[in-house]
């Protein structure tokens, strides 16, 4: 990515250290206090960040922890977004003991998030436009086979969207049933916990926040906190908990792999 990081971030009063990125590619800096931290797109994503950017200030004042926005530029070499730290650490960097203690508080920040009123939300996640980004991707051969389940390593891509498109009228009416405002990509990394009182600070990274089937945040969250757990026991107690406490007596299982199967499709 050619950004200049001068043009874009104001080093005035303050130092910025890179920190890890995400699978954007965006460019991501902790400020020397802290409490801030800058993303940064090239020209050709500087749209994506503007949509994060307004679904931040949509959230803002809705119940749910999230960043606030300081600062945000844009110029024709990219765009830079500056934003409030959620205090803590990423819940990745917990061992599976301390994360199965925050995971109840993970759950209920994910539920304060769906309980916003989807009627009011003006971003799609739909499956219907994930479909079509599937489509997409597959037609381009540009699935990364990274984000496939070892078992699909040698599947043709449009062997798994096939499947993808055998149940997806019956996904489409469970959505139209269930339709809340999903973050879209709640894995690990974006739940901020606090490493003493191992309580959910806050959520990050909206980028794909957008009205969903809440099944398609849940599959993701399960997923990818599977690695932390040490036994299956423990993996096990994870999906009750998450479950429970989000209210869902009867969770189905198809429904999350289905999502599961959607996902990696959806990327590239």
């Amino acid at each position: 990515m050619m950004v200049s990081i001068s043009a874009l971030l104001d080093r005035s009063r303050f130092d910025w250290t890179p920190v890890r990125n995400g699978e954007s590619g965006d460019l991501v800096y902790r400020r020397s206090d802290g409490l801030a931290y800058a993303k940064i797109a090239s020209a050709g994503r500087s749209a994506e960040l503007a949509g994060e950017r307004k679904r931040l200030l949509w959230l803002k004042g809705g119940g749910v922890a999230c960043p606030e926005i300081i600062d945000w530029r844009e110029t024709d070499q990219g765009a830079c977004l500056v934003m409030t730290a959620i205090p803590g650490v990423p819940a990745v960097d917990l061992p599976g003991a301390d994360l199965l203690k925050a995971w109840p508080s993970m759950a209920r920040q994910l539920g304060r998030l769906h309980a916003l009123s989807a009627k009011e939300c003006e971003f799609d996640r739909s499956l219907a436009l994930m479909h079509r980004r599937a489509v997409d991707v597959v037609s381009r051969n540009a699935v990364n086979p990274d984000f496939l389940p070892d078992e699909d390593w040698d599947t043709p891509a449009h062997s798994l969207l096939e499947r993808i498109d055998r149940e997806l009228e019956v996904r489409l009416a469970q959505e139209a049933a269930d339709l809340v405002v999903c973050h879209g990509d709640p894995c690990m990394p974006n739940f901020i916990v606090d490493p003493e009182s191992l309580q959910c600070t806050g959520l990050i990274d909206f980028g794909r926040l957008g009205r969903a089937d809440r099944y398609a945040d849940l599959a993701l969250m399960t997923a990818n906190a599977q690695e932390n757990w040490t036994s299956i026991e423990q993996a096990q107690r994870a999906f009750d908990i998450l479950f429970e406490t989000l209210g869902i007596a009867t969770p189905d299982r198809e429904r999350l792999a289905f999502y599961l199967r959607l996902d990696p499709l959806t990327w590239g």
